[in-house]
Order: C-alpha cells, then sequence, then structure tokens
C-alpha cells in the first residue's frame, strides 16, 4: 500500500535541497528543517524563511483523513472540481465507533447505524483515488505508522495527532479539512515555519518510566500552549535507547502542548519498525541517506530542554487538562488535598496514542502478575487495540487473553472513549468519579459526556496497575497490594517486546483499494447526516461595523467546546445540523452558565446556536470574544465552519490555538487578538462591536476594535492579526475555498 516510488522520489531530491538550504542559511539545521526545506513547492530554496514569523508553500507527500473529518473535506473537495487527488491520500473509519458492548456488537450496531456515512466515503474514496480503510481496521495514527510513514516524509492529516508519524521520522501535522482539500487538488499547503524546540535526551529509561511519561513531564514544562507555532524536535543518546512506537507516543501528545508537529530522527528502532511492518525496502532507501534523516550535530534551536530518562519518573496528569503533571511520588498527596476521588472507576488502554503491540504486552505483563499474584483488577478495564494487525497479533501471542485474564473488555480497534465515543452507563447521572486512561486529552467531559468525571492521563502500564488497585493514590514502585489469600504483594516493573517476534501476524487489515471508473458521489438532499456545501458569501466591509456581541467566552475554551463531539459526531457531514451545538460548552463571562447567552434583539437568554441563528435570519452578523489560547485541542474545522454558517464574522481572543486560528482564516473569518490583553475586560455584555482599519486589511497592520455600550458610551482599542497577503485574499472572497 506505501508508494515506494514516490518515496524514492523525495529520497533522490532529498540530499541536493538539503544541501542548498543549508548553504543559503549558512548554519547547522534541525530535521525538521530539513524536511520543510526539502518539500518547498518552489522546489530548491532560493531564500531562507524566518522561524516563527514568515510564511512558506510547501508540498506535501500524502494527506490522511479519519470519518469524522474526512465528510466535511470532501465535501469541500467535491466543490474543487478535481478528477483525482493529487497526492496519495488515506481514510480511516474510527471515529464514528461508539464503544458499548465489545468489539463485534459496537462494529456491528457502527456499520448499521453509519452506513450512509461509510457508503459516502466508500464511494468518494473510489472515485477520486483514495485508499479507504474499513470500520474496524484500526485508529488512524496507528494504521498511518504501520503503513504509510516514512522518514524524511511530510505529511498533513485532518486531525491533530498526526505528528504520531514523527516516531518514524517523519513531519505530520494536524489540519483542518480546508488545507486536506487544497493538497488534493493538486495546490500548495501554506505554513508558518515553525520554530524549534530541542528536546535532548540522555539515559535510558528504567523501572516503570516510560516514553509517555517523556511527554506527560514536557507537558508540565510547557504547558498546553508552549509550543505554539513550534516544532518539538528529539535528540541525543537516548533517542536511541526508545522503541519507535514509544517515540510515536511522544509524538503523538505534542499536539498538547500546541506543536506544529514532532519528530525523531532515524535510527536503528525506527529501521527495525520499518522492516517488522514489511517495508525494508524504505528502511534500505532511508539509511543510504541516513545522515539528511537526522539533526546536523551543530543544528541551531530556538530553545533546548534536557531530559535524563534514568532520572524520569511516571507520571499521572490531569484531571481536566493535559499539562497537570503529577509525578507518581507525589500523585496521592495531590489527590487529597485536591479532593479528587480516590476511588478508580473505569481504566481505559488506548487511542491513537497508546495502543501499539508493545503497549498491550506491557499491560499484559502486569496482568499476568495479577493472575500469578493472586489479584483481581478492582476497577473496570477497557481496551482498544491500535489496529487488526496488532489485534491479532496480540491473540496469537496471548496478550489479549492475558488481559481478559483479569477483567478487561476488548473493544473495538477504534478512537472509542478517547473522543466521547463511549456509552457509559451511568454518565448521564455526572456524579464526580475518577478514570485513568493512556490517551492524550482529558478535557471536562471528553470521554463519557460527564463533566465531572475526573480524567488522569497516563502510560498503559500505570493505568493498568491503578486499574488492579482500584485507587488512584496508588504508587505501584512502592506501595503493596492484599491479594486474595490475604498476603500483601507488589508488582514488578512490566517487560514486553517492542516488536512481535514471530513478526506481525497475517490477518486481513481492513483495506481497501479505489476502483477505477467509480461514479460520480451522490448525496440525497433529504439527508440527516450529509450534506453538500454552499459557497460562504463575500467580504463586506459593512458586516463588521455593528456586531453585536454573542458570547465573551471565558476560561478554557478548546474545539469540544466550540463544537462538541460524543452524540453530534454523526452531524460532521451535515454543516446546518452541526451548527446548533456551536459553543454550547464554552462559559459565558458574565454569567458562569454555559449555552446561556444574551440575544440582543429580543433581551432573553438563549443557546448560543438559537441567537446566532436569530442574528443570522434578521441578516445581523455577530461577534465572539475569548480567552487565551481559543481553539485549544482537535484540529476539527467544524469549530470554524459553524460560527461562518451562522453569520459570526470575527473572533477576538486574547490568543489562538495554531491549528483553529488557520481553520478560521481559510473559512473566511476575521482572526483577530487584543494588542493589550487586559482589553478584553472592558467587553461588556450587551455592546455592540466594530473592527476598523479592513478597507486598508495589510500584513502587520493593526485594526482597531470599537465598543460601543448600551449606555451610549464608546471605547476602543487596537486589535492584532496574522494575514498575509494570500489570507487576506481568502477573507476577501469569502472563504479560501472561493478564491
Amino acid at each position: 500500500m506505501f508508494d515506494l516510488e514516490m518515496i524514492r522520489e523525495v529520497y533522490a531530491r532529498f540530499p541536493f535541497r538539503v544541501d542548498a538550504a543549508r548553504k543559503l542559511l549558512g548554519r547547522g539545521m534541525p530535521l525538521c528543517e530539513k524536511i520543510l526545506y526539502a518539500h518547498l513547492w518552489e522546489g530548491e530554496a532560493t531564500q531562507s524563511y524566518d522561524r516563527g514569523r514568515e510564511y512558506a508553500d510547501f508540498a506535501p507527500d500524502r494527506v490522511a483523513m479519519q470519518d469524522a473529518t474526512a465528510q466535511m473535506a470532501l465535501l469541500q473537495f467535491i466543490n474543487a472540481g478535481q478528477d483525482k487527488s493529487a497526492v496519495p491520500a488515506s481514510i480511516h473509519c474510527d471515529h464514528l465507533i461508539v464503544a458499548e458492548c465489545g468489539a463485534k456488537a459496537d462494529l456491528q450496531r457502527a456499520n448499521e447505524v453509519n452506513s450512509e456515512v461509510y457508503g459516502f466515503l466508500k464511494s468518494a474514496a473510489s472515485r477520486y483515488g483514495i485508499g479507504y480503510w474499513r470500520p474496524g481496521a484500526g485508529i488512524i495514527h496507528q494504521v498511518v505508522l504501520e503503513n504509510y510513514a516514512f522518514p524524511g516524509g511530510l505529511m498533513i492529516g485532518s486531525d491533530s495527532h498526526t505528528p504520531n508519524a514523527g516516531g518514524l521520522g517523519m513531519l505530520g501535522v494536524g489540519v483542518g479539512g480546508a488545507d486536506v482539500t487544497d493538497v488534493m487538488a493538486g495546490l500548495s499547503w501554506e505554513l508558518r515555519m515553525p520554530r524549534v524546540i530541542g528536546v535532548r535526551l540522555t539515559g535510558k529509561l528504567g523501572g516503570w518510566a516510560t516514553p509517555k511519561d517523556v511527554i506527560l513531564r514536557l507537558a508540565g514544562v510547557l504547558s498546553v500552549k508552549g509550543a505554539t507555532n513550534c516544532v518539538l524536535e528529539y535528540f541525543g543518546p537516548g533517542c536511541e535507547t526508545l522503541s519507535a512506537t514509544g517515540k510515536a507516543s511522544i509524538c503523538n501528545m505534542g499536539a498538547e502542548l500546541g506543536a506544529t508537529s514532532s519528530v525523531f530522527g532515524l535510527d536503528d528502532p525506527i529501521c527495525d519498525y520499518l522492516r517488522a511492518t514489511g517495508r525494508n525496502e524504505v528502511a534500505d532507501a532511508a539509511q543510504k541517506i541516513a545522515e539528511y534523516l537526522r539533526p546536523d550535530q551543530d543544528a541551531e534551536y530556538d530553545r533546548i530542554i534536557e531530559i535524563d530518562l534514568a532520572e524520569l519518573e511516571p507520571c499521572v496528569n490531569g484531571p481536566f487538562s493535559p499539562d497537570l503533571v503529577h509525578g507518581i511520588s507525589t500523585l496521592a498527596a495531590d489527590v487529597r488535598r485536591e479532593g479528587y476521588p480516590k476511588t478508580m472507576e473505569v481504566g481505559l488502554i488506548g487511542s491513537c496514542t497508546n495502543s501499539s503491540y508493545e503497549d498491550l504486552g506491557l499491560a499484559a505483563s502486569l496482568a499476568r502478575q495479577a493472575v500469578e499474584k493472586g489479584l483481581k483488577a478492582k476497577a473496570k478495564l477497557i481496551i482498544n487495540p491500535g489496529s487488526e494487525a496488532v489485534l491479532a497479533t496480540a491473540r496469537r501471542d496471548g496478550i489479549i487473553a492475558d488481559l481478559e485474564a483479569v477483567g478487561a473488555e476488548i473493544m473495538a480497534n477504534a478512537c472509542g472513549p478517547c473522543i466521547g465515543q463511549w456509552n457509559r452507563p451511568g454518565a448521564e447521572q455526572k456524579k464526580p468519579n475518577s478514570i485513568v486512561t493512556s490517551f492524550n486529552r482529558n478535557f471536562a467531559g471528553r470521554a463519557d459526556g460527564n463533566p465531572n468525571t475526573c480524567a488522569f492521563v497516563a502510560s498503559p502500564e500505570m493505568v493498568m496497575a491503578f486499574s488492579i488497585a482500584g485507587d488512584v493514590t496508588f504508587n505501584p514502585l512502592t506501595d503493596k497490594l492484599q491479594n486474595e489469600r490475604g498476603e500483601m504483594v507488589m508488582l514488578d516493573p512490566p517487560v514486553s517486546d517492542a516488536l512481535p517476534k514471530k513478526g506481525m501476524a497475517d490477518a486481513d487489515n481492513g483495506y481497501e483499494a479505489p476502483v477505477e471508473g467509480a461514479p460520480d458521489v451522490a448525496v440525497d438532499p433529504k439527508s440527516e447526516r450529509l450534506q453538500l456545501l454552499k459557497p460562504f458569501a463575500p467580504f463586506h466591509a459593512e458586516d463588521f461595523k455593528d456586531m453585536p456581541l454573542l458570547i465573551k467566552a471565558k476560561g478554557k475554551c478548546t474545539t469540544d467546546h466550540i463544537s462538541a463531539a460524543g452524540k453530534w459526531l454523526r452531524f460532521r457531514g451535515h454543516l446546518e445540523n452541526i451548527s446548533e451545538n456551536l459553543l454550547m460548552g464554552a462559559t459565558n463571562a458574565f454569567n458562569g452558565e454555559v449555552n446561556s447567552v444574551l440575544n440582543q434583539l429580543t433581551g432573553q437568554y438563549g443557546a448560543v446556536s438559537a441567537v446566532a441563528k436569530a442574528y443570522k435570519q434578521a441578516g445581523v452578523s455577530s461577534i465572539v470574544v475569548t480567552d487565551e489560547n481559543y481553539g485549544e485541542g482537535s484540529s476539527r474545522e467544524h469549530a470554524a465552519l459553524e460560527p461562518r454558517f451562522l453569520n459570526v464574522k470575527a473572533v477576538l481572543a486574547r490568543s489562538f490555538a495554531r491549528i483553529h486560528e488557520t481553520n478560521l482564516k481559510k473559512q473566511g473569518m476575521l482572526a483577530v487578538t487584543f494588542a493589550e490583553k487586559e482589553d478584553y475586560d472592558k467587553v461588556r455584555e450587551a455592546d455592540r462591536i466594530e473592527i476598523r482599519g479592513l478597507e486598508g486589511f495589510a500584513p502587520s497592520k493593526p485594526l482597531e476594535a470599537v465598543l460601543h455600550h448600551k449606555d451610549g458610551t464608546v471605547e476602543s482599542f487596537p486589535v492584532n492579526h496574522t494575514y498575509n497577503e494570500t489570507q487576506i485574499g481568502w477573507l476577501r472572497k469569502g472563504a479560501a475555498l472561493n478564491k
């Protein structure tokens, strides 16, 4: 399935382009910079690009989409009028399967409930020459790692955890569907040249510490926005001691720090993984240009963070934010101090972050110990394998049987609870409780819809240990457990092979190649799941002169808050229907409530979407004002499409998350930030807001926000933007797709 000829072409030009860039820059280059300069749209570099400031156009090698985001990406691609995808592309059906009764029943139900959507995706894949991975085949990033990722490649994906491919030395970047559409249509992909944070790893992990703990600790150092517009590049002697799937787990969670991407350089574990997954030719070709697929010895980084793997302790992050880090030695005290529920109700192992053969093997190592030492899991245990290949291999090698022996329930090879696709009994009661997951995100209500579920993030090994103990204050490094014979026993550090000694098991991996001569894609106009798109209206300066405030959001406002997942995933292909959830999770700064905002036309309070719809029907455009890091989290472009559809014309934030800011720009919205963050406090509930200066809108030229208060007074202040000439063109045309 991997395109060997395309990879060979990339490697044939890679050294020449890197040499030219290095000469132009006059310094050593990090690996990510080599990859970017080797993929410039213009070909060989003719100019240097300032990190963190200048935009450049790139030619990605491939794109990847999951089923939830692929719907909107393909609906946009249909409007682009192209015959085939210009680059290799794949669709992975992993998001729409609800975890409830077990793999077989859940998969059967998903195929029935989502038959219309799966049919659309499959037919579109054949029509446009795109690879299709059917439901149950696996989680997008694990499948990409097993089949498509290659050292030195550049890939974009309509999912924020696309950087998972960095575990194999590929630069993967999460984007919105509009970016995917552009690349599939044969256009360039624009990105601000990222700054580079070097993470130097020394030493070797020991005991209970895992690769997951590297990124959990780093999240505590950098926070959820500390790596915005940066690439996290890992180098140093410690890298060679980590498996490829361990590296991928680290790269995957870089998205939680706001990073554009994350990457490791070529080494033996990466080549071993390529060979174990049937890509000997790729490993051989990469080794021939190995020096170009690693950072230069004198590479210049914008910042360097040192981590000694030998000194790293297991970490548990959360709840409610993936950067709230607790070392295992302090976790118990932290739980008691903060009043988090001590009893652990559910342990969940899987997600795109930790569902590899090695991850399941390490969890099974502890499961075997539990049986041998007379222990049983006190918490419910749910497992989501990463792919059909991983599941078949783990089943053959006894790993699945070991997990089931302690009561684990094996769910479908899909995202499941990680993205809110979990029908958890009792969640609707909204009782405070604690769960521990091997996932990447733990925002309030994300996994089960219960905002009072304290979700902690840890390695699969720690999830298993906590599940056996049934207690989030348990420290497996020091604490004993009483077994069924009344004896006090300790768990030993888990062990597992990074790769299966017998190789990967033969299995139907769920891949379906496109069919030549496939018919055009049809969408039922009466469908509640799918809806063809209509172009957005072009820019009019008058639309920005008398905008009522729709909501002033306070605190964390992720894409989960802007466009909820869970039950709303079924409407990802129907813009009108999914717009009913607009900002329903955001906290109104004026009343502290969610989904309750002032309708300035009636003086009454209503749901955010209902008020926005009322403004739209009255021919009035509106504006959203928000706090720091607005749009953190998933790449879902619905968080930009929905306000655009409901006639929200501008978002004024203290700061934006990278992907969401780009998505807003792509959909023809104005994304601006307070020049002085304290000006956020000046915005009042009944304000009418004007943005001035758009007639002369230009790069680096500030605009002005004018607040017309209800009492007749007026305040104004400058607001900044990051638009370049191309992006200003998107705004004036009404959307990038229009242009």
